[in-house]
């Protein structure tokens, strides 16, 4: 059950103000179905999520236990200070191109492809090596982006005006850190 909790608040912390929320956000205000939309990045989001836990728990099978512990923690630091850097949607991120597309469809490939390398897949693949558990991380991580995205979905561009990203950014970021700091200690005094 700590795989799930840990993975759904680290996740739903990490994607305030991300680029993927920031789709959610366009895709709102461009087509106007929420449910469509929501779907989207409900299915893509459990798929790109089993495929980065799947390959955390894979690669703390297949690397020394101990150095693994200090590349995670150490990750999650990384992952912290990535945190505070704002996101931008790029033109050609946005689903301009499938304007007249469905928008389960436009979610589903946009939210696929905008969550390749980004933070929350990466701490999606540091938390399967750290909990070797592949159901509970893809649940806590899916869980967490919901959190985060379902209220953009349906707040659209509002959203943006009500939560202080700057502070968000600061409380994500403060929350990776302390997570790596707490893994890094846990190693070190293991080790």
């Amino acid at each position: 059950m700590d795989a799930f909790l840990s993975s759904t608040l680290i996740v739903a912390l990490a994607e305030i103000g991300d680029k993927t929320m920031l789709l959610a956000i366009l895709l709102a205000c461009r087509f106007g179905k929420p449910l469509q939309i929501v779907a989207g990045i409900l299915v893509a989001t459990i798929a790109n999520h089993l495929l980065a836990a799947a390959a955390g728990v894979w690669l703390a099978d297949t690397i020394e236990t101990y150095w693994f512990q200090i590349a995670v923690a150490v990750g999650f630091i990384v992952m912290a200070a990535w945190t505070l850097i704002p996101d931008k949607i790029d033109q050609d991120e946005s689903g301009t191109a499938y304007a007249g597309g469905s928008a389960f469809l436009v979610t589903l490939v946009a939210f696929f492809i905008a969550e390749m390398g980004d933070k929350t897949q990466v701490a999606t693949v540091a938390l399967g090596a750290q909990h070797q558990s592949l159901l509970w991380v893809t649940l806590g991580t899916t869980l967490g982006m919901m959190i985060a995205n379902v209220p953009a979905v349906f707040l659209g561009d509002r959203i943006t005006q009500m939560l202080p990203m700057p502070v968000i950014r600061i409380a994500a970021a403060s929350v990776l850190a302390l997570t790596g700091i707490w893994a890094l200690w846990l190693a070190l005094s293991a080790g």
